[in-house]
């Protein structure tokens, strides 16, 4: 059997220094069509280790993360679905400054990005929706998952509600539908312009007689 693979893992996070709900991490973990049977997720106050297997993919995969600084595991939640295993990771210090990183070490890792359809500026959270967590399924249970019917989400990949095309990634997809009207306005003037060339000949020709 080959060695398991590294799934790509997408980030995003809140601070507040007030409000503990408003102070996480969002995680997603890359990996369609892991069964609970085949998923196993220990999460500790200061790392993270994942290991499943993929039926569509037919490979297993592994992970392993040391974060920056420590998460309340109790009050962190998990959503899993056909799609990828989302996990809100509740940061244990009350801090209005974001986290530099994710993980204690420095060293970029190439399967680590941004979840841009998640991040919002450091000075721009007051300015984002309020995020629905309540479809959520608690941790409790880990590394077991305890009841998988309270994490499971549709295929769809159902995350508690939010609308996430409102958390400032959101903007690209109405840029890009804007720039296609346009261009489908520019392919209806076409037909437009070859019926007025036509149109034009004849007329040439008349003159040309009379």
């Amino acid at each position: 059997m080959s060695a398991p693979a590294t799934p790509e893992v997408l980030w995003a996070q809140r601070s507040n220094k007030t409000d503990a709900a408003k102070n996480f991490i969002y995680l997603t973990i890359s990996v369609p069509d892991v069964q609970p049977s085949n998923l196993k997720l220990d999460l500790k106050p200061q790392s993270l280790t994942f290991s499943g297997h993929s039926d569509s993919l037919k490979r297993d995969y592994h992970l392993e993360l040391e974060f920056y600084a420590e998460i309340d595991k109790e009050e962190s939640k998990i959503n899993h679905t056909a799609k990828n295993i989302e996990i809100v990771l509740r940061k244990k210090e009350l801090k209005e400054e974001f986290w530099p990183r994710l993980l204690k070490d420095a060293k970029k890792v190439h399967f680590l990005k941004t979840d841009f359809d998640k991040w919002v500026d450091e000075d721009e959270q007051d300015e984002a929706p309020e995020d629905d967590l309540g479809n959520m399924g608690g941790m409790g249970g880990m590394p077991g998952m305890g009841d998988m019917s309270s994490m499971m989400g549709g295929a769809g990949g159902d995350f508690g509600g939010i609308d996430f095309s409102k958390l400032g990634g959101g903007m690209g997809g109405e840029e890009g539908e804007e720039e296609g009207e346009e261009d489908d306005d520019e392919d209806e003037d076409m037909p437009e312009l070859e019926e007025d060339e036509t149109a034009s000949k004849p007329a040439s020709k008349i003159e040309e007689v009379a």
